[in-house]
């Protein structure tokens, strides 16, 4: 098996502004393995938060291609690399090549719901986005928001998309102090969950009092090692590839936070269509699905996948 890794960057069509900062294009690294005449690509997007770069994820892959060349196994780069992205790239690529040499169809569904995300702005901008992606069928909104003008932007974008579920995502910018009565609000304005919103790490006070809404584990949930201190924090968790270290990792998670009662969020990086594919066989398990990564590019891979009215559908 010949194994090759390579990074690529994809403008963004508009910034994706959260509580963290703003970026303007997708940082890419793609993982290319070919044998008898089939080739498998996986994809992963390096995140600082965890300590990543393209650079290091280009590092950290290197070696293990040639491991890979040798006979590295599926099973085997479990134990061989971390959970992270760059495990990532390389599990799902060896799972394309598995798919495409059995001659295996496309998993089913041919279409899975997804949130559409709206980026940190003033509340009337939030409101005219949310208006438009409601006017277009979109269902189910998320909101990137940090720790400022948090009743406004919510009750604006309510506002102008009266029937939509909303999902609130942090990214870890809020504080324990006033974190009881932003959720009593934000159940009051018709939320349906709350996404991270105390640092990883610093969220034991989420054992402290009864949710009035969803809560989920995102930068506080990477692999089934972390279950065990998160099940009296938390009613959900989002399961991401790249913080997994790829989909065997993920669909282990999956199973292993339905047998505690935890709900599933299958959630994406900003990445092209190639990830979102990847993604796919955990769809029907997710109680919310964020997939709309590919949405934010200026241009996607070819062939693209489709979203249309709050659904993806398989290309």
């Amino acid at each position: 098996m010949r194994a090759r890794c390579f990074d690529e960057r994809w403008p963004l069509r508009t910034a994706f502004v959260i509580s963290r900062g703003a970026r303007t294009e997708a940082q890419v690294v793609v993982v290319e393995v070919s044998a008898g005449g089939v080739t498998g690509v996986g994809e992963c997007t390096p995140y600082a938060r965890y300590g990543e770069s393209v650079t290091s994820v280009l590092d950290q892959l290197q070696p293990v291609l040639k491991d890979v060349a040798n006979g590295l196994t599926r099973a085997q780069l479990q134990r061989h690399m971390p959970a992270g992205a760059a495990r990532n790239a390389l599990d799902c690529a060896l799972v394309d090549w598995e798919a495409k040499r059995s001659g295996r169809q496309p998993p089913a569904p041919d279409a899975l719901p997804t949130v559409q995300t709206l980026v940190v702005a003033s509340p009337r901008a939030m409101a005219d986005a949310a208006r438009v992606a409601a006017e277009a069928g979109v269902a189910v909104l998320k909101l990137k928001l940090d720790d400022r003008h948090v009743q406004e932007r919510v009750s604006a974008v309510r506002a102008a998309a009266p029937e939509a579920r909303l999902v609130i995502d942090a990214n870890e910018a809020w504080r324990a102090e006033t974190l009881v009565q932003r959720c009593r609000d934000l159940s009051e304005l018709g939320v349906a969950m709350l996404e991270q919103p105390l640092p990883a790490g610093e969220d034991e006070f989420l054992e402290t009092f009864e949710h009035p809404l969803t809560i989920c584990a995102d930068e506080s949930c990477h692999t089934r090692d972390d279950l065990p201190k998160l099940v009296k924090r938390y009613d959900m968790i989002n399961i991401k590839l790249d913080k997994t270290g790829g989909i065997t990792e993920a669909q282990a998670l999956a199973d292993a936070a339905s047998g505690l009662g935890l709900q599933v969020m299958l959630g994406c990086m900003l990445c092209t269509s190639r990830a979102i594919r990847a993604a796919w066989p955990l769809g029907r398990r997710a109680s919310f699905l964020d997939l709309d990564g590919p949405t934010w590019l200026a241009r996607d891979v070819e062939p693209p996948l489709r979203f249309e009215a709050g659904r993806v559908y398989w290309a």
